[in-house]
């Protein structure tokens, strides 16, 4: 930042990204630092180069302007991105009320008595922003080797995890077979004590006459072992 009297300039010196037939851009902030009106005037060394918007104009008192200076297009680039253009911007107070029609050149003329601040300003040429670099695949932007160390762990935990699945599933399903064989053999222990009490029913229901009521358990019976057998059939 430059700071005069009149006027405060920032920054002072102008800097482009330079790239080859584009138009390249950058801005001053005048601020006026007095309670007058204060008049500014912007020439440079090289005019067909640059276009000033605006070139010339009032700051009023206590407050700032904005002034673009663009570059055009350039064909070629300087030896060393070196460059020797220079601004001049000057500034005199004037009477309150000035408008920026009535700004003339004489305003702006030391020989005439006038008390004019001027400030010189460099310009620059730097590099352009380069593109971020793409992140190279199965990594992160940003990860520390420790987060690396957590993320190979979290990954070798998941294959043994995958890797274990297969085993719990096994188990689980010997238990359940274990469980059915159980189930069977207790059915068939069962169904065998049914089938010894039916024939013992048999054999007393011939030497009973009361045939009837043996017949109704002897179905009773038959119905039970088929529902028994139907059960377990359906469970396995």
């Amino acid at each position: 930042m430059s700071t005069g009297e009149l006027l405060s300039i920032e920054p002072i010196e102008l800097k482009f990204p330079f790239e080859l037939r584009k138009q390249i851009s950058c801005s001053l902030q005048l601020s006026n630092k007095t309670d007058s009106y204060v008049a500014f005037k912007v020439k440079t060394t090289n005019p067909k180069k640059y276009c000033v918007r605006p070139n010339t104009g009032i700051v009023l008192p206590r407050s700032t302007c904005d002034v673009i200076v663009t570059m055009q297009a350039q064909k070629e680039a300087p030896l060393d991105m070196q460059c020797k253009d220079k601004f001049l911007l000057q500034s005199v107070k004037v009477n309150d009320g000035v408008t920026m029609k009535e700004i003339t050149p004489e305003m702006f003329n030391k020989e005439a008595g006038h008390m004019v601040e001027e400030c010189k300003l460099r310009v620059l040429y730097v590099s352009p922003p380069q593109p971020p670099s793409p992140v190279p695949e199965g990594s992160e932007e940003g990860s520390s080797p420790r987060a690396s160390v957590s993320e190979n762990g979290n990954a070798d935990f998941a294959t043994s995890t995958k890797a274990f699945e297969p085993q719990d599933k096994s188990a689980e399903a010997r238990f359940i077979i274990s469980k059915l064989t159980e189930d069977k053999n207790n059915a068939i222990q069962q169904n065998n004590r049914l089938r010894q009490e039916l024939e013992l029913l048999r054999r007393e229901g011939h030497k009973n006459r009361g045939g009837s009521g043996v017949s109704f358990m002897i179905v009773f019976l038959v119905g039970l072992i088929g529902l028994t057998l139907g059960y377990l059939m359906k469970k396995k």
